[in-house]
């Protein structure tokens, strides 16, 4: 089982599009995946139409009221999977502060379910929290996707320092940009910066309003504008993603 976290510092970068697109292309090319929202916003459950079964069901899951296979439901899609998330999400922190071992309380949730699953991916709440220690302990790889803006380059710059500050494995990480706007000289500037360093995925995600109507259907674009430049995008992304993360 492989675990792709898609996280960033900062909110507002394409994370929950991502995870929901993500999962559905896994699921798709036939990974047994499931897709684990972590966000009190409960985004990407809204994509797949999905809401808790259970009241306070994610607060439940976390302090072990609640198993993981009791809060796994099927999406529309065949071999996609969901747990979604509801507003009792946002006392993750309190509770995994009153636990021992906290770092490992979502790997050992996973655990689980590990020989159910090919790919599990989790939608993360932005911020850097005990919340977040658990997700890089738990996941595999880090996928952050990144606005080529100065702002959301800081936060890239801050995440690393945390994983070296802390003595995380780097190399988890990868970056792809997200939110391209090819009319903006400094989107142009920061991907060629950071592509002549290698240091992002080669494949990005563009600002386009098909992505923006995820919202409108409430499922992922490929089943909505299969033909779109956006959805070759989200399919050659994940292609070099699976690749490098889990072949």
């Amino acid at each position: 089982m492989n675990t792709l976290a898609i996280y960033n510092l900062k909110g507002g970068v394409g994370k929950t599009a991502s995870a929901v697109n993500f999962a559905y292309l896994s699921a798709n090319e036939g990974l047994k995946t499931l897709i684990w929202d972590l966000d009190p916003q409960g985004s990407a459950s809204f994509y797949f139409g999905s809401t808790p079964t259970v009241k306070n069901e994610s607060k439940k899951l976390f302090n072990s009221e609640l198993g993981i296979v009791d809060a796994i439901q099927p999406t529309a899609f065949k071999g996609l999977d969901i747990i979604p998330a509801d507003l009792s999400a946002r006392h993750a922190d309190l509770l995994l502060n009153d636990m021992k071992q906290a770092k490992k309380k979502i790997a050992s949730i996973l655990s689980g379910i590990k020989k159910d699953y090919d790919v599990v991916i989790l939608d993360c709440p932005p911020g850097i929290s005990l919340l977040h220690e658990a997700i890089f302990f738990a996941s595999n790889w880090i996928l952050m996707p990144n606005i080529p803006t100065t702002l959301s380059i800081r936060s890239y710059d801050t995440v690393t320092e945390y994983f070296k500050d802390n003595d995380l494995d780097l190399a988890k990480i990868k970056c792809f940009f997200s939110m391209v706007d090819h009319r903006k000289n400094l989107h142009h500037e920061v991907i060629h910066q950071f592509y002549k360093d290698k240091i992002f995925l080669k494949n990005y995600i563009p600002y386009l309003s098909d992505i923006e109507k995820m919202g409108i259907h409430e499922a992922p674009i490929e089943t909505f504008a299969h033909s779109s430049y956006a959805a070759q995008c989200y399919r050659d992304l994940w292609k070099e993603i699976r690749k490098i993360c889990v072949g």
